[in-house]
């Protein structure tokens, strides 16, 4: 990489070429700083900055509505500021070589400089949220919002379609990323190299590492937890993407306008100073395992996109910072987007 060219411009045209690279710098809001960072080291900051990037493609990818979304943004001449990506993990030991819960995220979030932000009971769905903000661009990085599901909490049935459905899952995180990851935890940078061979491995680990669910087991976890259902089908994939905008309901207003598939209602923190509205979550086809092992397809739902507004906190010593806070009924009220009927 040449020492004077954009780190994360750079980065991402080896990962995914310059078209790919070109239209994400087009449509996401990037700090100047971020986006003008030169090499040859390439910064943890970059490198998270990097991985929100690749991972809001997926998502685009897989949401049809987010997707058309940011094409008009683009044709509109505005931008998305990705506020936070949604991960859904299980607090389970024994779940094949995939460390339990949150820290199946957390691991890699740490030496990218990220740290707890909030902790968020969501009690109705028998889950805890955290908040995960990046040290060095809080406002300015996108958030992690990783929630763990307790299967202590439902029933001896639920439990052990659980056990079966995650016992498969592999651990994308290899020797080689393990040890670049403890590298860039002390040093706060990795070279051009080292970051082109990790990043797409950290990408990795936000897919689903177990295989097919049985579809019994399937309709034992929708039965009691449509969170848990769509973890068997979805895995550690972006539950969904952000963009924080100005105007939430006016955003909200014109999108239904525009025939896109708005949630109904806006939901609004006990605060006051964060409000909330998504699309529709993505139909999408998936394989269930039979008795007999073959695979049948059904459609169920995938993820979504939200849109969020924040508000400045009350002022201190003179400085003003942004609610990066979340709300427990606000996130319980849109985790009901994925809530599905029978595959």
């Amino acid at each position: 990489m040449n020492s004077n060219s954009s780190a994360l411009r750079e980065t991402l045209n080896k990962i995914i070429g310059s078209e790919r690279t070109e239209q994400l710098f087009k449509v996401l809001v990037i700090h100047p700083a971020i986006a003008a960072e030169s090499g040859p080291q390439v910064s943890r900051a970059v490198l998270a900055q990097a991985l929100n990037m690749l991972l809001f493609e997926d998502l685009l990818a897989r949401v049809p509505a987010a997707k058309t979304y940011a094409e008009h943004c683009v044709r509109d001449g505005k931008t998305v500021m990705h506020d936070h990506g949604a991960v859904r993990t299980v607090a389970l030991e024994g779940m094949g070589h995939l460390p339990a819960g949150q820290e199946a995220i957390t691991r890699i979030l740490r030496p990218l400089g990220y740290a707890l932000n909030g902790v968020y009971p969501l009690e109705r769905l028998k889950m805890t949220g955290r908040s995960h903000a990046q040290a060095d661009y809080p406002e300015d990085i996108a958030q992690f919002f990783l929630s763990e599901l307790h299967p202590e909490r439902f029933s001896l049935e639920f439990q052990a379609a659980v056990k079966r459905v995650t016992a498969t899952s592999k651990d994308p995180v290899t020797p080689e990323a393990e040890a670049l990851l403890q590298k860039l935890d002390s040093a706060h940078s990795l070279t051009f190299d080292e970051s082109v061979k990790l990043l797409p491995i950290l990408a990795s680990v936000f897919e689903r590492q177990h295989t097919e669910p049985t579809l019994a087991d399937y309709e034992t976890l929708l039965a009691e937890s449509p969170e848990m259902a769509w973890i068997s089908t979805e895995g550690n994939a972006f539950n969904h993407a952000t963009d924080r905008v100005a105007d939430v309901d006016q955003l909200a207003a014109e999108q239904k306008a525009l025939g896109q598939p708005m949630k109904a209602t806006v939901e609004t923190s006990q605060s006051g100073r964060v409000r909330q509205t998504a699309f529709l979550a993505a139909r999408v086809q998936r394989n269930f395992r039979t008795p007999d092992n073959t695979l049948i397809e059904k459609e169920v739902n995938g993820s979504f996109y939200e849109f969020i507004t924040r508000l400045p906190l009350p002022e201190e010593d003179g400085k003003q910072k942004l609610d990066l806070s979340f709300d427990s009924s606000n996130a319980q009220a849109i985790f009901k987007m994925t809530a599905t009927t029978k595959a």
